[in-house]
């Protein structure tokens, strides 16, 4: 491979939000990948620093275009330049969709277990979470449609928050699903937001659907959050994008995120996500495959040290779902206890919702010493952890 994936980058002291942690601990939670960023794009970065001054920064059109050839090569969706928001991110997004789009007091709909955040967006915005729960079988995840509509139909129900491929839980959802979801969603007149910041990171054979693609009525009601910032790890970067096509809720949007001051892009927003959308792709695909590697590496290090958890099914992401039932249905204090005992940290399920207080969620986007040493101390932890609280 012509990229270093192996390289280990020391992110100590260096006021990382993930690495800001004790010595000696190995932090595998919030999901930020441990590799060095796409070249292209600390190549543009530099561009931009010689130019010397760092004043105020406009969205030009060639932000846009970028996205629109991307989407077009990678996912068969076209867009439009008049349909794309700039936006400092998918959760400052989120959030002034919620203000901007509801009513203090709606019932906002989610899918869960589901990113944590979502959550974070409703209730700290005097909006209620109605949480669907999804239905866990032979390690995977599927819809209850009768209990998802009876919650789109409430008259109190204003939007649903979607996420799609699915976090924590690492699901592309297929076109026959998308279908349905679209039909309840229009016959309840609910408006959607989709989330669809992990749509890059499939894993290798898979492919996400845009959402809005699935049909022009559905997409008349569709607000679509995207970035480059997970699938090229430029998260600190802010910079993402909103497509809407009906041009009412576009406008409102477009106050709402203006009024709450996340339409401006700091210096370097505009040039990576480009640098990335135009040039990033071969970059992309080796750490696909990269990926691919350490997810299989984990899952058979796993099955083999520690039989009897279960690593849930998925497609994309680079985060692993892990079902500790056999151990514990407890996992804040399972990951508390491993993060005491080996340093590990590990993301507790419980903060997703739904069923979540049985799995732990693992971000393996980093190099393989690094992975091979968090294993190492799972398993340790594990065994400790079963010989103090044995079922």
């Amino acid at each position: 491979m012509p990229f270093d994936f192996d390289q280990i980058i020391d992110r100590r002291n260096t006021d990382s939000y993930k690495w800001d942690v004790k010595a000696g601990e190995l932090p595998m939670w919030v999901a930020d990948m441990d590799f060095g960023t796409a070249p292209v794009v600390v190549d543009a970065i530099e561009k931009r620093i010689r130019q010397g001054a760092f004043g105020y920064n406009t969205v030009p059109d060639s932000f846009r275009e970028s996205i629109i050839r991307w989407w077009q090569r990678r996912h068969r969706f076209t867009m439009e330049k008049e349909w794309i928001l700039y936006c400092t991110g998918v959760v400052p997004a989120i959030s002034s969709i919620v203000r901007k789009m509801t009513e203090i007091g709606d019932d906002i709909v989610v899918l869960a277990p589901v990113y944590n955040i979502f959550y974070n967006s409703i209730l700290n915005n005097g909006r209620k979470v109605l949480a669907s729960e999804l239905r866990y079988e032979d390690e995977s995840y599927a819809i209850d449609y009768a209990d998802l509509e009876e919650k789109l139909a409430r008259e109190t129900t204003s939007l649903f928050i979607f996420c799609n491929p699915h976090n924590p839980i690492g699901k592309v959802w297929d076109r026959p699903t998308l279908e349905r979801i679209a039909e309840l969603c229009i016959k309840h007149d609910v408006l959607v937001v989709s989330d669809e910041i992990h749509c890059d990171l499939t894993h290798i054979g898979h492919a996400y659907i845009p959402f809005a693609s699935i049909s022009e009525e559905i997409a008349d009601r569709t607000i679509t959050c995207i970035a480059p910032t997970k699938a090229f790890n430029i998260a600190g970067l802010q910079t993402a994008a909103i497509v809407i096509l009906n041009p009412e809720i576009r406008k409102q949007v477009d106050r709402g995120i203006n009024t709450d001051e996340g339409a401006e892009p700091n210096t370097f927003a505009i040039q990576a996500a480009e640098a990335a959308f135009d040039e990033g792709e071969e970059w992309l695909e080796e750490l696909r495959e990269y990926l691919e590697l350490n997810r299989k590496f984990l899952i058979a290090s796993l099955k083999e040290l520690v039989p009897e958890i279960q690593v849930v099914k998925a497609e994309a992401t680079y985060l692993a779902w892990i079902d500790c039932a056999a151990i514990t249905e407890d996992t804040k204090q399972l990951c508390a206890f491993i993060r005491e005992r080996t340093g590990l940290y590990l993301s507790e399920g419980n903060i997703f919702g739904g069923n979540g207080s049985r799995f732990v969620r693992w971000n393996y986007a980093c190099p393989k010493a690094l992975l091979e040493d968090g294993i190492k101390r799972f398993a340790e932890g594990i065994a400790s952890y079963k010989m103090e609280y044995p079922l």
